[in-house]
């Protein structure tokens, strides 16, 4: 039984992919800070385990993802506070990162966004350049980290029904990049079960073909 760690388990994403993993029978254990999320990550099939990524140390964490095969971030401070954005976004990453390989733990999945990168264009002045800024950050450090790490880049996320279908790496984005959350978990799902998507950063959204199709493209 692979055990994976989940970071942000208590995300409309993640509560999603723990139930994913946990049905195929994966052993999944979901971090969250707050106590009163854990009979929701519990009703998933995980295991809950509290723990506050943004005031912990890179030892701490680590100790925390012993004995787990790969782990999946997918916290967020939320927006609003540009501080909390950088603490969380990037610099709890980075060390969720250090943690991931001081542990031993070779795979790694980062849920990012599309258009993320130290390109990304987001004007200094709009509030959502803080998170674009440390995604970037935080990208471009585990793109150096030497895991097995693989970043995920969806669309604008909505919380449409995920029929398994997306279009991968779209090079036009002109009618839009509406991407559902549950299409998001199923991708992650994939990814953790193709090591050769490892070094491969996956930009998708929804669209037209089943999701193992649309992955052979990136590997």
């Amino acid at each position: 039984m692979t055990r994976i760690a989940i970071i942000g388990g208590h995300g409309k994403v993640a509560l999603q992919l723990s139930t994913i993993l946990s049905a195929q029978g994966q052993g999944v254990t979901s971090y969250v800070r707050n106590p009163d999320h854990r009979d929701d990550v519990a009703a998933t099939g995980a295991t809950p385990s509290i723990l506050d990524v943004e005031n912990s140390t890179t030892a701490e964490l680590a100790v925390a993802l012993q004995n787990h095969d790969a782990v999946i971030w997918s916290a967020g401070a939320g927006g609003g506070d540009p501080a909390r954005t950088y603490a969380v976004d990037r610099d709890a990453a980075i060390r969720s990162i250090d943690a991931a390989a001081a542990a031993e733990v070779g795979r790694y999945i980062m849920v990012s966004y599309l258009g993320a990168g130290p390109g990304h264009g987001v004007p200094r002045d709009n509030g959502f350049f803080p998170y674009a800024d440390a995604k970037a950050a935080a990208d471009e450090y585990l793109r150096g980290s030497g895991l097995q790490w693989t970043i995920l880049g969806p669309g604008t996320l909505t919380d449409g029904a995920g029929n398994g279908l997306i279009d991968v790496n779209p090079a036009d984005t002109s009618a839009g990049t509406a991407t559902s959350r549950a299409n998001v978990a199923l991708v992650a799902a994939a990814v953790l079960g193709l090591p050769q998507t490892a070094g491969r950063t996956i930009e998708f959204r929804d669209g037209s073909l089943p999701i193992a199709a649309a992955l052979q493209a990136v590997y």
